[in-house]
C-alpha cells in the first residue's frame, strides 16, 4: 500500500503502484544511457500500453483504463521521477488521443481508439506552427476540401514525436480567419507527411522534436473530428487535459531533483558535519519539500475538479501547470546548488533535471499564458 498519498480506491493504489514497479524496472535503469545518445524508447511506450498505463483516462469498452485524472495525474509523476522523456510521452499521446475521444463520433471512436490507447501506435498533437505558438488562433496549416476527403497543407513546429508518430492530431484552417475557421483531423502517418529534421534540445534529447510538414497529405472526411469550424474548441480542452499531464510531470521531476539532493546532503560531509545539518542547505530543502507537496496537491486537486466537470476546471489546470513548472525549475535550481561543483557535471543528474525543467515552464502554453488565463478569469469574477 503507498502511504505517502491519498487515492480514491484500491483499485487506484494498485494503479500507481503498478506504475512505480514498471518505471523502477524498465525507465530507470535506461534514462541516462538514452538521454545521452538522444535515444527514443519507442519498446518502453509500448511496454506501457500493455500493462494498461498509455489509455488511462479513457472508457475501458474502448481499451482505455477508465480510470478519473486523479489517477492520471499520479501515474504521470510516478514515471516521470524516473524519466520525465517517457512520462511526457505518455501525457502527449494522451494529449493526441483526446480529440477522438471526447468529440469524435461514436464511429470514429470504436474505430480508433482502441488501437491508440494500447501502445502500438504513437500519437502527436499538432498545434504549434513555425510562425506562432502562443495565438493558435491565428494557425495558417490549411485542409481544403478534395472528392471525399481533404489535402493539408503547411507546416507544425516543435511537435513532440516527430517522425516517430503513427498518427497526428492536426488542426488546419478550413474556413476564414480566426478560431471559427479551424477544424481538427486524425492523420495517419504516411504519404505527404514529413518530419523535418529533429531540433537540438537543451533537454529531452531522448523525445524527438521538430517540424511536421504536410505537403499534400490526404485525410478521409471520416477523420474530421467535431465538424467543421470546431477545431479550436477541440484544441483548447486538449490543452486543459495537457496541462494537467505537464503538470503531473513537473512534480515528478521535483521530487527526483528533491531527493537526490536530500540523500547528496545527508552523505555529503564538510567541517565534520554532514551537510545537512547546515541552516543554509537543511532549510533550504526544507523549503523545496514543501513546495513540492504544495505542488501535487495543487494538481491533484485540479484532476478532481476536472473529474467532477466542475466550472473553473480550466483556470485550476492553468494554476497547477504553472505553480508546479515553476517548482520544478526552483527546485532542480536548489539540488544542483546543493551539489556545488558535482551539481554541474553530467555525470550526477541533476544538470539533467535542471536543463529539463526548463522545458516544463513553456510547453503546453508558456508560463506567462497560464498567467494571462487566470488573470482574465480573476477580472470576469
Amino acid at each position: 500500500m503507498l502511504v505517502d498519498r491519498f487515492l480514491p480506491s484500491d483499485e487506484a493504489y494498485a494503479i500507481v503502484d503498478l506504475a512505480r514497479r514498471v518505471a523502477d524496472a524498465e525507465l530507470a535503469p535506461r534514462a541516462d544511457d538514452f538521454e545521452a545518445r538522444g535515444e527514443f524508447p519507442r519498446d518502453v511506450l509500448r511496454t506501457l500500453g500493455s500493462v494498461g498505463l498509455l489509455g488511462l483516462p479513457y472508457p475501458v469498452e474502448l481499451g482505455g483504463g477508465g480510470q478519473p485524472y486523479e489517477v492520471y495525474v499520479q501515474v504521470l509523476e510516478e514515471l516521470a521521477y524516473r524519466w520525465l522523456t517517457v512520462a511526457e510521452a505518455v501525457s502527449v499521446h494522451t494529449l493526441a488521443c483526446h480529440a477522438v475521444a471526447n468529440f469524435g463520433t461514436d464511429e470514429q471512436r470504436g474505430e480508433f481508439l482502441p488501437g491508440l490507447v494500447a501502445g502500438d501506435r504513437l500519437g502527436a498533437y499538432c498545434l504549434t506552427e513555425p510562425g506562432g505558438g502562443s495565438d493558435a488562433a491565428a494557425l495558417t496549416t490549411r485542409a481544403r476540401r478534395d472528392g471525399d476527403g481533404f489535402v493539408v497543407e503547411g507546416t507544425k513546429a516543435f511537435i513532440t514525436h516527430a517522425g516517430v508518430a503513427d498518427f497526428y492530431t492536426v488542426f488546419a484552417r478550413t474556413g476564414g480567419a480566426g478560431a471559427a475557421g479551424i477544424s481538427c483531423f486524425l492523420a495517419e502517418a504516411g504519404e505527404g507527411i514529413a518530419a523535418a529534421r529533429g531540433e537540438s534540445k537543451m533537454g529531452l534529447s531522448a523525445s524527438p522534436t521538430g517540424q511536421v510538414v504536410f505537403d499534400g497529405a490526404r485525410v478521409g472526411a471520416g477523420r474530421l473530428i467535431g465538424g467543421e469550424g470546431a477545431g479550436f474548441s477541440i484544441a483548447m480542452s486538449a490543452l486543459d487535459a495537457g496541462r494537467l499531464g505537464i503538470a503531473a510531470c513537473a512534480v515528478g521531476l521535483a521530487r527526483s531533483a528533491l531527493d537526490f539532493a536530500v540523500e547528496y546532503a545527508r552523505r555529503r560531509r564538510q567541517f565534520g558535519a554532514a551537510v545537512i545539518d547546515f541552516q543554509g542547505v537543511g532549510f533550504l530543502l526544507a523549503d523545496a519539500s514543501a513546495q513540492v507537496e504544495a505542488a501535487r496537491a495543487l494538481v491533484v486537486h485540479a484532476a478532481r475538479l476536472r473529474d467532477a466537470g466542475a466550472q473553473g476546471a480550466g483556470v485550476m489546470a492553468a494554476r497547477a501547470k504553472l505553480v508546479a513548472s515553476d517548482v520544478a525549475m526552483r527546485v532542480a535550481t536548489d539540488a544542483v546548488q546543493v551539489l556545488g561543483g558535482y551539481g554541474y557535471v553530467s555525470d550526477f543528474p541533476v544538470e539533467r533535471w535542471f536543463r529539463e525543467a526548463k522545458v516544463l515552464q513553456i510547453v503546453e502554453g508558456t508560463n506567462q499564458i497560464q498567467r494571462l488565463v487566470i488573470a482574465r478569469a480573476l477580472a470576469k469574477g
